[in-house]
């Protein structure tokens, strides 16, 4: 018994003694070239928006058409307008400076617009003459510029305001090493990589299939982070709110309104929410498929997705999914079709538009969806294209190469009418 007793009080003082040994850090001291942020502070990048004189397109990003008027996103820095009321002759007018902005939706006369971690509600009655009209601090996670390669960062304190770049610098930092050996500058690379990732009712414009925005009557549905779809009140600009909010297990990249559903492009699947009470999104179905960016478009009960690989996609798959969703509780897949690299698509049924990456700009009759392969009506090669809006016989096309637009009302005939070519490097 005595013995027993021995061993217990034994083991009893031996624990603090394990546990701190256990929980004691050991840290290295690493010299190594590194990404250092290039800050913005809140209240330089919260005063910013304004009008600028017109400039070339050197990153497009995301496109949207309202009113005869073009927006094409410059990735992070803002908004070209075009008019293009001829698009046979589009005319710039003017740039709207909006650092960090990636995302567009406009309602009547109120252009919504993302600028690093807030969304900015911006009068442009005027549209020489923007002005903020609200703005809704904090609604988007604090997200990293892309870094260089395969540098790991240093330095990073979201206190200090918004990241707008890197430089690079030689730098000495202590870490802790911990149980696996493991750590050091790439310790805090993996968790920063996590950051690296739009007389009556006023009327809504057209976004394209690549849009994270998507409006429906005064609300403003957005993927605020890759794991979560936010609900806001745009009914007074100066005074957006949010009213909820949907955390999911997918990946969510794209947003596409189909009557009074939503459709959400995700990583490994496509959702569909109902928008029965638009202030609060329900979960209706969803339909899985392999890992791969996801766009998707929706007419006459089908559902087009398309599936491409890539660094930031992950998975192999590259190809059009056809589904049927008559059943809207049960989508249900038709055909797959195999693709080169396909981004964003575009339906004025039966007319299919896919932006093949690299392999260009492909047209489809979509008539029959078991035939679509079969029935292409028109490929434009050696154009690197992203997303599309098929629109009243006009298809207006971003790319890497710039505007692209065409004439399709003879679909035998299909003609270029214009296009604005990016000045940047590629």
């Amino acid at each position: 018994m005595k013995k027993n007793v021995r061993l217990l009080l034994f083991a009893l003082l031996a624990i603090p003694a394990i546990y701190q040994a256990c929980t004691k850090k050991e840290y290295e001291t690493y010299t190594f070239e590194a990404n250092v942020p290039i800050y913005m502070s809140f209240q330089e990048f919260r005063s910013a928006v304004k009008s600028a004189e017109t400039r070339g397109i050197e990153y497009p990003g995301k496109i949207y058409f309202k009113d005869n008027l073009l927006f094409i996103n410059e990735v992070n820095e803002g908004i070209h307008v075009i008019n293009n009321a001829d698009p046979s002759n589009p005319v710039p007018l003017t740039f709207y400076e909006i650092p960090g902005n990636v995302d567009i939706a406009i309602r009547g006369n109120i252009l919504f617009a993302d600028s690093f971690i807030d969304l900015v509600a911006i009068d442009i009655s005027d549209i020489f003459d923007p002005v903020e009209a609200g703005r809704l601090e904090n609604a988007f996670p604090n997200t990293l510029p892309p870094i260089e390669q395969p540098r790991p960062i240093s330095g990073y304190d979201p206190e200090l305001g918004v990241v707008v770049g890197w430089q690079t610098k030689i730098v000495t930092e202590r870490f802790p090493t911990n149980s696996w050996g493991w750590g050091g500058p790439w310790m805090f690379r993996a968790s920063a990589d996590m950051a690296l990732q739009s007389s009556g009712p006023p009327v809504a414009g057209v976004a394209g299939s690549m849009a994270r925005f998507m409006l429906h009557e005064h609300y403003l549905y957005s993927v605020a982070n890759p794991f979560m779809l936010k609900t806001l009140d745009i009914s007074v600009p100066e005074g957006i709110t949010a009213v909820d909010s949907i955390s999911t297990w997918r990946n969510m990249e794209t947003l596409f309104r189909h009557d009074e559903h939503l459709f959400i492009g995700t990583t490994t699947g496509m959702l569909i929410y109902s928008l029965a009470n638009p202030a609060k999104p329900e979960f209706v179905s969803d339909f899985d498929h392999v890992n791969s960016c996801d766009p998707v478009v929706v007419a006459n009960d089908i559902a087009y997705v398309t599936l491409r690989s890539g660094n930031n996609c992950g998975g192999t798959a590259n190809q059009l999914d056809v589904i049927d969703i008559i059943d809207i509780k049960n989508p249900r897949l038709l055909k797959s079709y195999p693709m080169f690299n396909p981004h964003g698509l575009g339906i004025d049924h039966p007319v299919l538009f896919i932006c093949d990456g690299a392999d260009g700009l492909k047209i489809y009759d979509a008539t029959n969806p078991l035939a679509i392969s079969s029935n292409m009506i028109a490929h434009f090669p050696d154009i690197d294209t992203y997303d599309v809006i098929p629109l009243g016989n006009v298809l207006m096309m971003i790319g890497h190469d710039g505007l692209f637009q065409y004439d399709y009302s003879d679909l035998g005939d299909i003609r270029l009418l214009s296009h604005i070519r990016v000045t940047g490097e590629k």
